[in-house]
């Protein structure tokens, strides 16, 4: 069986890289480069792959109203705020060390601008409906069904919000080992409900307001509150 031209391990690259570039970026020693250049760098580079790969990626926009998508993942980025809260503050550092003051500005950008795109692209884009495909082919007897779905799907043959319950936890499982272990309850399942809302709007759009969302009112939250351990 011939490949699609946009066949899942095609896309691997284009919706892994700006995520492995953020990640392996915060691995950086500090005594060498500081933080606040880290940031620097994971925005300017980041934003690059992310622009490169930009038509290789499926849209962010469903068959949806996108100003109600937009309205909907901002109330759920609210409800997404309480719960990281609620369920990372038993479990964190008694104390954190607060930022400096550009350090902070150019981790809200970071935060805002450019995590929300990247992770919600890989873990809903990519993660859950190669997922589903592995499911799918699973399910119907496949000899292969990984092989099947990565060599010879693709993710943009998947119609938006379809969904198995097998896709859903795996893609929040893989989006909570991205994160610290005392913030694994808390990811888990902020991915759920991140992909709760693929299901519900049927489109990435309100994924990605709803994170931007959590992530801004989290750092004015960590601000005001003086609560540094939660970032």
């Amino acid at each position: 069986m011939a490949a699609p031209a946009q066949a899942n391990h095609r896309l691997l690259w284009p919706y892994a890289l700006p995520y492995a570039l953020y990640v392996s970026l915060g691995l950086l020693a500090p005594e060498v480069v500081s933080i606040d250049v880290v940031y620097g760098l994971r925005i300017v580079l980041c934003a690059a792959a992310l622009i490169a790969f930009r038509h290789r990626y499926a849209r962010l926009r469903g068959p949806r109203s996108p100003a109600v998508s937009a309205l909907v993942g901002g109330l759920a980025g609210l409800v997404g705020l309480a719960l990281w809260v609620g369920l990372v503050l038993p479990f964190a550092p008694v104390s954190g060390e607060p930022w400096t003051e550009w350090g902070f500005v150019l981790r809200c950008v970071a935060a805002v601008a450019v995590v929300p795109i990247l992770e919600e692209l890989l873990m809903r884009g990519y993660a859950l409906r190669l997922l589903l495909q592995w499911d799918r082919a699973r399910q119907a007897g496949e000899a292969q069904p990984f092989a099947q779905a990565f060599d010879h799907s693709s993710i943009d043959d998947v119609a938006p919000g379809d969904w198995t319950a097998l896709a859903i936890l795996g893609s929040s499982i893989l989006f909570a080992a991205g994160h610290l272990p005392h913030e694994w309850p808390a990811a888990l399942a902020y991915g759920l409900l991140m992909a709760g809302l693929w299901v519900l709007r049927k489109d990435l759009l309100s994924c990605v307001v709803a994170h931007a969302v959590t992530n801004l009112g989290l750092a004015l939250l960590v601000r005001g509150a003086g609560l540094w351990q939660l970032w």
